[in-house]
């Protein structure tokens, strides 16, 4: 093999490098299980007839292809090689490496002869390779994530990204250990799950390696921060989810006072509604949110020997509005949330529906105070008061206007039962003076009559013989008959 190499050194020597290489010596990294490509081009193109040998150190051959066409592959990764044909052509005999390993590091060799052209390349490959110890930690329990590379390159620096954001050397929450290795020391909590990346720069070469990490525990909410909004009078419901599989024993939910003492949990709280939900779920049902159920809660349980708690905050929400004494006073709604620290910006929508029941809605203004100078047709009905915070919308809650309405429906009612009842007492009163009226003339009447008792006498005395010949008629009429 030796001889091989140097008798082509010496050919290329003596045709005096006619072949242009890319470079004679190159180093590259590759993460373990991706694909590597080894590079190996020579310009111009040589014939199909060339001989192409890849070999490595302290292995020997790995491909080669005779001047026949015939290849033939070595042991170990040369199992895991091609070099494709359709790029011979053109100059291009790189080395295509699938699934790399760690044992896959280590100095190659591309050896291209056609005719009098010879064309040597070396190519140092390192492998780099994340690893996490244990697999899947549980939250609070020590865990380590180690960036090992093959072989480990002198002089380098490495650094950490998780989700794509750089974490170490940043952050001062891991602890770093160096031993032909970098390995990052830390409990592990749900903040750590994600995508881990080891970065390594060595010069102006950088490799990189990835890794997905899963902490077993309560993975929703992910974070103590967590914040559920609800609309005062709603039902909402308080995530506790632990991960897939688990079963925490020991479960509980506790609410928090301001200095994080256990507090009963308020009547509306439904933990019934647990027996119902898979051993993971513990998520607990508020049947109606109060105005005092804002607060901070916390939800607990043992896995795997570990108490693993996750607290939370509920922030209620609900519209304010003044109560107008006329019906041309003015309305101001408000939209009031017992927290709203992560609010940055309100939005008052008005919500109509057509005969067919279609919902469609407009925005009218930003602001958490809605203010309307006289309720009437227009603006009557349902609205919205939508919240946002930095990464989009938090929530809202509703407010029926028509309340109003109806109070001044109740308004425009008393003043027509007013107005009727003025009418019928004047009609009593004009009924009443007539009566008065009617009475004082009788009784002018009688007093002229008293001033002549004879007058009066002969009255009675014919209205009594009148009365007589009418009773006497009236029986001859039945004698008759």
């Amino acid at each position: 093999m030796w001889q091989f190499l140097l008798l082509l050194g010496t050919s290329l020597l003596v045709t005096g490098g006619r072949c242009q290489c890319l470079s004679e010596y190159t180093e590259m990294f590759a993460e373990a299980g991706s694909q590597a490509v080894l590079p190996c081009m020579c310009r111009p193109p040589s014939t199909s007839a060339a001989v192409v040998l890849w070999s490595k150190d302290l292995e020997g051959t790995v491909w080669r292809k005779g001047k026949s066409g015939l290849e033939h592959w070595g042991i170990g990764a040369a199992q895991r090689v091609r070099c494709p044909h359709s790029e011979v052509g053109a100059g291009d005999y790189s080395l295509y490496i699938k699934e790399v390993r760690e044992e896959d590091s280590g100095k190659y060799t591309c050896m291209v002869q056609d005719g009098e052209k010879i064309l040597s390349k070396r190519i140092l490959l390192r492998v780099i390779k994340v690893s996490i110890s244990p697999p899947a930690p549980v939250e609070g329990n020590k865990m380590t994530i180690t960036c090992s590379v093959t072989p480990w390159p002198q002089e380098a620096t490495v650094s950490w990204m998780l989700n794509k954001k750089r974490v170490y050397p940043e952050s001062a929450d891991y602890v770093l250990s160096k031993n032909q290795a970098s390995v990052l020391e830390s409990k592990a909590s749900a903040g750590m799950m994600g995508n881990w990346s080891c970065v390594v720069h060595k010069g102006r070469k950088q490799g990189k390696a990835t890794t997905a990490l899963t902490v077993r525990g309560i993975v929703n909410p992910s974070s103590a921060s967590a914040k559920v909004y609800a609309e005062v009078g709603s039902a909402v419901t308080l995530p506790c989810v632990f991960s897939t599989g688990l079963t925490p024993s020991d479960t509980a939910w506790e609410r928090l006072d301001t200095s994080g003492s256990a507090l009963p949990l308020p009547p509306s709280f439904n933990l019934s509604s647990l027996l119902s939900l898979p051993p993971w779920d513990r998520s607990v049902g508020v049947g109606q949110v109060g105005q005092g159920d804002g607060g901070r809660y916390r939800c607990s349980g043992t896995v795997e020997g570990r108490r693993v708690a996750r607290e939370m905050q509920l922030v209620t929400a609900q519209v304010l509005s003044n109560s107008p004494s006329t019906q041309k006073a003015p309305v101001s709604l408000t939209c009031h949330l017992s927290d709203a620290s992560e609010v940055t910006e309100y939005e008052w929508v008005r919500v109509t529906y057509d005969l067919n029941g279609t919902q469609s809605e407009s925005s009218v203004q930003k602001g958490r105070v809605l203010g309307i100078n006289k309720v009437s047709d227009r603006n009557s009905g349902e609205w919205a008061c939508r919240f946002h915070g930095k990464k989009g919308a938090l929530g809202s809650v509703t407010y029926h206007l028509h309340l109003m309405s109806g109070l001044m429906r109740d308004n425009e009612t008393g003043s027509s039962s007013n107005v009727a009842m003025v009418a019928g007492l004047g009609f009593f009163l004009l009924v009443l003076l007539l009566v008065l009226v009617q009475m004082y003339r009788n009784y002018r009447r009688r007093k002229l009559i008293l001033q002549y008792p004879a007058l009066e006498t002969i009255v009675h005395t014919i209205a009594n013989e009148r009365e007589d010949r009418e009773r006497n008629r009236v029986k001859e009429d039945e004698i008759s008959k």
